[in-house]
């Protein structure tokens, strides 16, 4: 893709505004982070050019004075609730990103569970966090709320909470995922603050929907895409209209909640900060866009692969017609179709000829790679290699893995694994791979050039295993499939 994001100056573009924004509220700011923290793929994909990590990077330069707090829904223990991209629970997560964070140096303060009502599991993560040596906090349901504002800002509300012990100037709050109540905790915590006389503001930061971008920009519609599931639509803000006369973009739950937000505001602090919803946004991203029609593009094409996503979803059961239709009026704002991943009619027309599932990979330079099922392997392990032949200019015929390497690995999966099929997955393949390049200096030429598969375009005529999925995805190819199963079965492992 062509680069369409200045990802330097956004890191420190973003520091600075951050820093700013401490000062407003005299040295204290307790900042939500919405979105992914340091693996935002969507944003990666969207704005081309910029980096997964980019607001680690952002908080690394921040480190000095930053804390994080954790913040996790007590039901979303109880439920088992998995994040969807990563497969693990929430509480799991929780851990994963207590290691991410320490790893690049940030200070994180606790864990705070939310809504606490004494739920068994939320109780015996609480003793597992503080086996560890984790500081934990308790926040508890408010009747009412969030429109019940004289109890919520009373000592029967937010002062019931406990009160997080912070002692940074910026205290960033996160989450695993929605619904884990960050706004609550930061405005439980600027309660807390006042009722001690000391001074603290609140901020919000969320990537999207760009607030200084129309309104029906693609970046924009593909947010709304992102979360056709959560029922977020992208409006203008009205109340910044009204204070400013100036047209920004915001979406509908922040536009609701706006009011609620500035009278918690007036009854803590006196009067509010903030004019609108915008006002209390901090994202700097629409500044560091140097190549609009680039972002476009990338936009147009991540609207399309959520439309498939969502395909998928509804053919497994874990989708609704409703999305669908969600995301085919979103294709028709944004005035794409399925056609403009060309990697689909690809792989549509090898599977046609073949009578068998196909794939196909579209290279950085535009080349499109098609891939078939064969007795060795499955379709995505076999296009992953024509690819990085291409990519390496080797010959077609040359093999890179050797057949008998291959037919042992398949005796073992189905001889003493149960596996269902003898074929190599991608995983299996790439390990094979790397066997081969310790003798076979072809392979090792391949090999060297996974990393330009990074950004490729990739497309399956059927639902994918899980397995290969999760491994396409791991080496930052942008996949969809055909909302079909390579099978009559009714069972699908």
């Amino acid at each position: 893709m062509t680069v369409g994001f200045d990802n330097n100056k956004y890191v420190e573009l973003q520091s600075e505004h951050i820093q700013q924004r401490i000062a407003q509220f005299g040295g204290k700011l307790y900042l939500e982070f919405g979105g992914k923290l340091f693996d935002d793929y969507h944003a990666s994909r969207v704005l081309p050019g910029f980096a997964p990590d980019s607001k680690l990077r952002m908080l690394s330069q921040l480190k000095g004075q930053a804390e994080v707090v954790i913040a996790i829904n007590a039901a979303d223990i109880e439920k088992n609730k998995i994040r969807g991209d990563l497969g693990i629970t929430y509480d799991v997560d929780v851990l994963r990103l207590m290691d991410a964070f320490r790893s690049q140096g940030l200070y994180v303060g606790s864990v705070v569970i939310t809504r606490w009502a004494g739920q068994t599991a939320a109780a015996n993560f609480q003793r597992r966090l503080e086996d560890l040596g984790v500081k934990v906090y308790r926040h508890y349901p408010i009747q009412g709320y969030p429109h019940n504002i004289p109890l919520i800002v009373s000592d029967d509300g937010y002062g019931q909470n406990d009160y997080i012990q912070t002692t940074r100037p910026l205290v960033v709050v996160t989450a695993p995922g929605p619904g884990s109540g960050k706004m609550a905790v930061c405005l439980s915590q600027i309660y807390h603050e006042h009722k001690r006389g000391a001074k603290a503001g609140y901020a919000k930061f969320e990537t999207f929907p760009i607030w200084n971008l129309p309104l029906d920009h693609p970046v924009n519609l593909a947010y709304e895409a992102a979360t056709a599931d959560l029922n977020d639509v992208n409006m203008i803000d009205p109340f910044h209209l009204a204070a400013y006369g100036e047209t920004t973009v915001n979406y509908n739950r922040d536009v609701e909640v706006f009011p609620v937000l500035s009278a918690m505001f007036e009854k803590i602090m006196g009067e509010s900060p903030y004019r609108s919803p915008t006002d209390m946004g901090v994202n700097m991203a629409g500044f560091c866009v140097t190549d609009d029609d680039a972002v476009r593009e990338a936009a147009r094409q991540e609207i399309v692969r959520r439309y498939f996503d969502t395909l998928c979803d509804r053919r497994q059961g874990k989708g609704t017609d409703e999305t669908v239709f969600k995301l085919e009026l979103l294709m028709k704002k944004a005035d794409v179709t399925p056609a403009i991943r060309k990697v689909v009619s690809c792989a549509r027309d090898k599977a046609q000829r073949t009578g068998a599932p196909a794939t196909a990979i579209q290279l950085p330079d535009g080349r499109l790679i098609r891939g078939k099922t064969s007795e060795l392997m499955s379709p995505a392990a076999g296009v992953l290699l024509n690819a990085l032949k291409v990519l390496a200019d080797i010959p077609k015929k040359a093999h890179l893995i050797s057949p008998n390497a291959i037919h042992p690995i398949q005796h073992i999966k189905t001889e003493h694994l149960g596996a269902a099929t003898p074929r190599l997955n991608v995983e299996e393949v790439l390990i094979a791979l790397a066997i081969s390049a310790t003798t076979n200096p072809v392979a090792g030429l391949a090999l060297e050039r996974l990393a330009d598969l990074r950004g490729c375009q990739f497309h399956a005529t059927v639902i994918l295993p899980d397995a290969d999925l999760a491994e396409l995805k791991r080496l930052g190819l942008q996949v969809t499939c055909d909302p079909l199963y390579e099978t009559n079965d009714l069972y699908h492992r």
